[in-house]
């Protein structure tokens, strides 16, 4: 048998210790190419694997799963209203001159929503006074910042006249 096709003398002796003292004669090929053609398969198995079997542009929603849901904005919607209520109460109730330059801290345990108001000014204008103030509103749709003003329209009574997102 020519060299190439025969096993090294090292795999040679560790495969006679391994078949034991029965055996004399020469180690089959066979037996000891096997941990070569077992790697060998190996190899050929996880290359398959690797061939365009699994590809993200392929995957797709599973349209027949149908779960239970709320509609995004009524719970959106309705939350944002009663955070801005909390933020108007935050607002009106601050002490501007002792609040100057600090952030004030506002949460409604009722959406989850939290978040800060800063840049809080008092203005007269038209009869009425108003504050003019920037904030944030973290909740479970996200972070978002915010600048509004909300008036006095009564003995105590406060309104917010505008508010709109950054």
């Amino acid at each position: 048998m020519p060299r190439p096709a025969q096993a090294p003398d090292h795999d040679t002796a560790a495969l006679k210790r391994l078949l034991g003292d029965q055996h004399n004669g020469p180690v089959p090929t066979f037996v000891s190419a096997c941990p070569k053609l077992v790697l060998l398969a190996g190899g050929l198995v996880l290359a398959g694997c690797g061939m365009g079997g699994f590809s993200l542009e392929k995957v797709d929603v599973d349209r027949s799963l149908v779960t239970s849901s709320v509609q995004a904005d009524t719970v959106g919607a309705a939350g944002f209203d009663v955070d801005q209520i909390t933020i108007r109460n935050a607002v009106s109730s601050a002490d501007v001159e002792e609040t100057a330059g600090k952030a004030i801290a506002w949460a409604n345990p009722d959406t989850g929503s939290r978040g800060t108001i800063t840049e809080v000014s008092e203005a007269k204008g038209k009869g009425r006074l108003c504050r003019r103030f920037t904030g944030s509103r973290e909740s479970f749709d996200g972070v978002a910042m915010f600048r509004g003003e909300t008036c006095m329209v009564g003995q105590g009574l406060w309104r917010i006249e505008s508010f709109k997102a950054l």
